[in-house]
């Protein structure tokens, strides 16, 4: 698997796992907004995203209004972007769906990134104007997106892969088994007819009941005709079948079953959790984008 995570340059993480593990790390910043933009990765999409919001930003400051204060917490389990003091939660950027994060080297107060929501799938850029802090916010980001991504892995998310081939091959299996009884039953019908056609071809009155034919190993071939049981019967009735023995399904402490190997199918998981593993690996794979970069000045290097 290639790296989940890319900068252009290596620098030194800002903070300590366990403070993005076990807490989360508080930024105040302006919120230029969010748009929507065509790719998930590039310093030209953000580019353009950066130019369109500050115009936008410049107008509505011309008319009066005032830019949005916002709290970022930054944490292995994603962004948020809360309201100051009432903390409501306004957007909650989950990182193995941001897929880019960059910062102005001009203006070290301004930082973008690009995320794709949840419910429309589209990648929204969002902007932010910070008291000089973008670069280190930038790389908090990229610090809790490193730590998440090592988090899935030992979490099992290495597994999802593995699952899906193994319920591929269990059901090969499946298909095999079914294909090699439909054989066996088109054998068998072959060689009743054969015998049929044998006693009606013998002379009258010389018919002799026959043993069953036998292999080379000397064994009577299977035939799916069941044969008369030696249990007894009342009434001239079957008696009920002997119902088998239950056994008690482990669980673990969370009240899941163990993942078995063997007996791996498409009901493992529930069509919601599935999907959410898949995405989540989908999303790692991408991986993470951290570039430094100049939104305002031309002429402009467009390299990603």
């Amino acid at each position: 698997m290639n790296r989940a995570f890319s900068r252009k340059k290596d620098k030194t993480w800002m903070h300590t796992p366990e403070a993005l593990s076990k807490h989360y790390i508080p930024y105040n910043a302006k919120f230029l907004g969010s748009t929507e933009v065509e790719q998930p990765k590039g310093t030209e999409v953000v580019r353009d995203a950066v130019r369109k919001l500050k115009f936008a930003r410049h107008i509505k400051k011309s008319e009066g209004q005032k830019i949005p204060k916002v709290e970022l917490q930054i944490s292995i389990y994603g962004v948020k972007i809360l309201e100051p003091k009432t903390k409501e939660v306004q957007h909650n950027c989950q990182l193995h769906r941001i897929s880019f994060c960059a910062d102005d080297k001009t203006d070290k107060r301004i930082f973008t990134f690009i995320c794709k929501d949840s419910e429309s799938n589209k990648h929204l850029c969002y902007v932010f104007d910070s008291e000089k802090c973008a670069e280190e916010i930038t790389l908090t980001i990229g610090q809790a997106f490193d730590l998440a991504y090592r988090k899935f892995l030992e979490s099992g998310g290495k597994d999802v892969e593995t699952r899906k081939q193994i319920a591929g091959l269990q059901k090969r299996i499946q298909d095999l088994e079914t294909e090699n009884m439909e054989l066996k039953n088109k054998v068998q019908d072959l060689e009743s007819q054969l015998r049929i056609a044998q006693v009606s071809t013998s002379p009258a009155g010389s018919v002799t009941p026959k043993s069953p034919s036998t292999d080379i190993f000397d064994m009577i071939p299977f035939s799916p005709i069941s044969h008369p049981s030696s249990t007894p019967t009342r009434n001239g009735t079957q008696p009920p079948p002997i119902p088998s023995r239950s056994t008690e399904i482990k669980r673990d402490l969370f009240g899941a079953e163990p993942f078995d190997p063997f007996n791996c199918g498409a009901g493992d998981f529930p069509p919601d959790i599935q999907s959410k593993l898949d995405e989540m690996q989908e999303g790692f794979k991408m991986g993470l984008t951290l570039e430094g970069t100049v939104f305002c000045l031309d002429p402009l290097d467009s390299r990603c």
